[in-house]
């Protein structure tokens, strides 16, 4: 009797202890302690117990052992509801919502009664499987078991019809709830904001909430942000009966995305508290707005804050130093990078190889890209492009068909890097057979951007004809980049009739860029039509339309210094001014001849010649060569095309002054050593 009462002791204090390590799971670290666990289960009998049975598979699906449930689900004679949901809810968690809805249909074929427990569940599936026909076919389930009036329930069929942008059928559900919460205001809010920007509707919405928690109070001020609207935004943050850092940010981040950039560090400064996000959205506000060396110091005001940077942060922060090719704050985020052991993610790698790339560094980019471990089609693309742009056409081909034998499959974005690559080299029966195999062979349809691109090349070539019959023949309808490619190649090979045509197009789409007016200008004077030359200024001046700005910026220990044309803002401008005055008369002194066929006619030659001395680039150079040692590479950001007379000057610079120039323009990369270019004059 002893003994009996011994065993039945024990037998209680095990499975006591079985049921608490089913409450508690920070014991079950391991598969081996989950399975010793399933051994517990079956020799105490709580097998039979609903509350056991389904929390272990709660155990199992947060180790993705979905097969071992399986298993063991089928060794249960009866499941109730309880432990159907629990299966439900395992699929749903480990996103096999395919399976969800397998086991849902499978639960009443056994007559096993779905309850208000199980329908979010399965409407949630339909919802993550963006299956609207089946999503009704549960509602319509619903309503024969009489649920309809479950606020769970409701709120999970408004955010399905939400996601099919069926507000009508979401805005019913809604209405025929009797109990609304705080959740199924939030979602009919979220629905009308994220379905085409109904914020009229949404704000009327909003009005009527007996109640606004905080995520109602931030989902309306994030759906003015969005829209652009900070006045109203300002208001309800001011209204606000409480405010979060969540409520904080998305006002930041607001102000950033709007390119309010005083506005957004004034009301930085004044955040009671501030998160990685919060510094995030400050740096990448001021990126956005090309303020990059203030969102350096801000980056580095960052570090001294003791705030890690995120994986956001490092990416933003390399974006803008790619943007205007900072390559020495590069180089010490790269740094930064190995110091912190961030780890080389496919992310940051990419980052990191854009950067480079960008900035005129092919060898860090090539050998950041042969470490990362995992490149995906964007890595690719990035080391492509990096190729390409840089004149690198052989290596920018080579890798990509080295990209094919890793079996990683080109996109869209790819085939842009293959064919500007061909577009620098000349390469056209390379370019062209890869044009036509897009479709044909990778499946993919040429965009507008592609057919930009095979334009520019046949027209570089001297095969107008060709370029136009391909812009005729296109099934979309061609944009400026098209007809500005043709009109380039107008000018390359003095086709008056077919330039004229072009510009036309061009005047249809692009009205306010005089840049196309100018090249249409040079292309008339370089034919000594002079009277057609006045008639295109006329135009100019008389709708006020000029050409775009020039603008290039240089690096000078970490701080970025930019130059317009004509230039006087600059600190040292007096010096800046009489280095190019001493750069123009050694060159001249080595045979250069200014080429002045780009400056318009009405203008004295020597007032031609002055004008071209005090291009952007050639001030930068200027000042480059005064702010940096001998021998050190000197690197410069064009925003427009480099033009004849500046291409020539800093090729003879490079040989004169004995140093290499890396000039990034608009379309391409421009390396000058010792009297040469990269692009050997083809660009």
């Amino acid at each position: 009797m002893g003994v009996t009462k011994s065993i039945t002791r024990f037998e209680i204090l095990q499975k006591q202890l079985t049921l608490s390590l089913l409450k508690s799971r920070a014991p079950i670290k391991t598969l081996k302690h989950l399975k010793a666990l399933h051994v517990h289960i079956l020799k105490t009998g709580l097998n039979q117990s609903s509350f056991a049975v389904g929390n272990f598979f709660n155990y199992c699906a947060s180790f993705n052992c979905m097969p071992y449930v399986l298993k063991f689900f089928d060794q249960l004679r009866e499941p109730n509801s309880f432990v159907w949901n629990t299966m439900i809810r395992c699929f749903q968690q480990n996103q096999e919502p395919k399976s969800a809805l397998l086991y849902f249909g499978r639960m009443r074929v056994v007559s096993a009664k779905p309850d208000r427990f199980t329908f979010p569940l399965v409407i949630r599936a339909c919802t993550n499987l963006q299956d609207l026909c089946k999503g009704k076919h549960i509602h319509g389930q619903v309503l024969k078991y009489g649920l309809q009036f479950d606020v769970y329930i409701g709120t999970s069929l408004m955010e399905l019809y939400c996601s099919f942008g069926d507000l009508k059928l979401a805005h019913r559900v809604f209405d025929e709830m009797p109990i609304k919460d705080t959740v199924a205001w939030t979602v009919i809010l979220s629905g009308y904001l994220n379905n085409n920007g109904a914020i009229e509707t949404a704000h009327q919405l909003f009005d009527k909430i007996p109640v606004k928690d905080i995520v109602a109070w931030n989902i309306m001020i994030n759906g003015y942000m969005k829209l652009g609207n900070t006045k109203v935004a300002k208001m309800l943050f001011n209204q606000a009966t409480s405010k979060d850092l969540l409520t904080y940010n998305t006002m930041l981040d607001g102000y950033a995305k709007c390119g309010e950039v005083e506005v957004m560090l004034e009301f930085f400064h004044k955040m009671p508290e501030k998160d990685v996000v919060s510094w995030n959205s400050v740096i990448g506000g001021l990126v956005q707005n090309k303020q990059i060396n203030e969102a350096i110091k801000y980056f580095k005001k960052m570090q001294m804050d003791n705030l890690k940077a995120n994986e956001v942060t490092l990416v933003t922060i390399l974006s803008g130093c790619a943007q205007v090719g900072a390559l020495d704050v590069g180089r010490w985020l790269h740094m930064y990078i190995k110091r912190s052991n961030i780890g080389l993610s496919d992310v940051i790698g990419t980052a990191l190889v854009d950067m480079y790339s960008k900035c005129g560094d092919l060898c860090s980019a090539q050998w950041v890209f042969d470490k990362m471990l995992d490149r995906d089609v964007v890595t690719w693309n990035a080391m492509i492009m990096g190729f390409s742009m840089n004149g690198q056409s052989k290596e920018a081909l080579e890798c990509f068909y080295q990209m094919k034998i890793e079996g990683v499959e080109p996109n869209e974005a790819t085939m842009l890097g293959v064919l500007c690559a061909c577009t620098h080299a000349g390469l056209v029966n390379e370019g062209q057979k890869w044009f036509y195999n897009m479709s044909k062979e990778l499946g993919l349809t040429p965009k507008l951007k592609h057919y930009g691109c095979i334009v520019d090349l046949l027209g570089r070539a001297g095969l107008l004809p060709e370029a136009y019959r391909l812009i005729q023949t296109m099934p979309v309808e061609p944009h400026s980049g098209v007809w500005g490619a043709l009109l380039g190649a107008c000018k390359i090979h003095g086709n008056v009739e077919l330039a004229e045509y072009a510009l036309e197009k061009l005047i249809q789409l692009d009205v306010e860029d005089g840049g196309y007016l100018s090249i249409m200008s040079n292309i008339y004077a370089n034919a000594g039509r002079w009277d057609d030359v006045a008639r295109v200024r006329e135009l100019m001046k008389k709708q006020r339309i000029a050409k775009l700005r020039g603008c290039s910026s240089i690096e000078i220990n970490g701080e970025i210094h930019e130059f317009g044309v004509e230039e006087k803002v600059h600190p040292r401008r007096k010096e800046i001014v009489d280095m190019v005055y001493e750069i123009s008369m050694r060159l001249r002194v080595s045979g250069h001849v200014t080429s002045t066929s780009e400056v318009f006619f009405d203008v004295e030659e020597e007032e031609k010649e002055t004008a071209l001395y005090f291009h952007s680039e050639k001030m930068a150079v200027a000042f480059g060569l005064m702010a940096t040692e001998k021998g050190t590479v000197i690197r410069i950001v064009k925003n427009l095309r480099i033009c004849v007379d500046c291409h020539a000057s800093i090729k003879l610079i490079s040989k004169v002054f004995g140093r290499e120039i890396v000039v990034r323009d608009r379309n391409r990369f421009h390396h000058f050593r010792e009297g040469s270019c990269s692009c050997k004059d083809f660009w």
